[in-house]
Formats: structure tokens, sequence, C-alpha cells
């Protein structure tokens, strides 16, 4: 992670909206690829992609603290480079096969159907809790997180 940069966008984000934060997460979409990190950044950017999903029991397991509402965080793109700063506007914890089409829609992803994030994303929480030792089922809880852009990183990388 290029800690240096992110730190120097975060303290000039604060400097000029008057803020006094401590620096928060910084962190990439996906699976930590460097082509899927660098698709959904772009997906941000281009305002497709404004809510994202994790499970909850890895939260639990790893003793990560669940996302707030009003809560800064800072996204990166495949390179672990700052790309904006989001902020949470809501948070919601259903069961994964309780989500409605209008989240997926907002995950911004593939042809935007419901059908294509359900599918996706029993893949990609197929294969991740796998590592865990956590077998997939359908109403797993999920963090269920959307967000609003409220700054782009436009100085020189």
């Amino acid at each position: 992670m290029k800690m240096k940069s992110i730190k120097q966008y975060w303290r000039r984000y604060i400097g000029n909206n008057n803020l006094s934060l401590s620096l928060p997460e910084a962190w990439m979409f996906g699976d930590g690829s460097e082509t899927m990190g660098d698709e959904l950044a772009e997906l941000v950017v281009r305002g497709k992609k404004r809510a994202t999903c994790s499970a909850k029991c890895l939260h639990d397991i790893e003793g990560e603290d669940l996302p707030v509402e009003g809560q800064y965080n800072i996204i990166l793109n495949g390179k672990n480079e700052p790309v904006c700063i989001i902020q949470f506007t809501q948070i919601r914890i259903l069961p994964m096969n309780e989500v409605p089409e209008a989240f997926a829609v907002l995950e911004g992803e593939g042809d935007l159907s419901y059908k294509y994030w359900f599918d996706e994303h029993e893949r990609f929480f197929r294969k991740e809790l796998s590592s865990h030792n956590i077998n997939f089922s359908t109403d797993i809880d999920l963090v269920c997180q959307e967000f609003k852009v409220v700054d782009f990183n436009t100085s020189d990388k």
C-alpha cells in the first residue's frame, strides 16, 4: 500500500474541508487482484458503483468493526493508489437472498440485473468463505453498504 500518498491525499481533503478527522481505512474493492481493483474503482469514478457488500461473518471472525453511516473510507485502485474518498450513507445487514434488486443495481456491476449480481456474489462469497472453512448459503448475512463519493483524487500519481 502506498501509505505516503494515501496520507497526503487525506490531509489535503480534511484541510480543504476544515475537518479534524483521523486517517480512515483505505481499501480496494473485489478480490485483491489489480484487475478487479481497477475495474471496480473505475465504476465508482464513473458514478455507476454506489454500493458494496461484505460477509458479516468475516467481520466477526477478523474482529473488524462494521462500517457506520457517515464514516469515510479511501478507495484504492489495483495499484493501491488512492482514487477517491467515499462516505457511507446507509448500512443494512440483510440475508443475501433478501437483498433487494435496487441494491444490486447500486452495486453497478455487469448488466445491472439482479441475476448477474446474485450469481457473481455467490461465486465471490463461496470462494472467500471457503478460504475460512465456512460453507456458503444463500441466507448468509451481508453488510450492505451504500455510499457517496465526496472527493476524487486529482493529484498526479
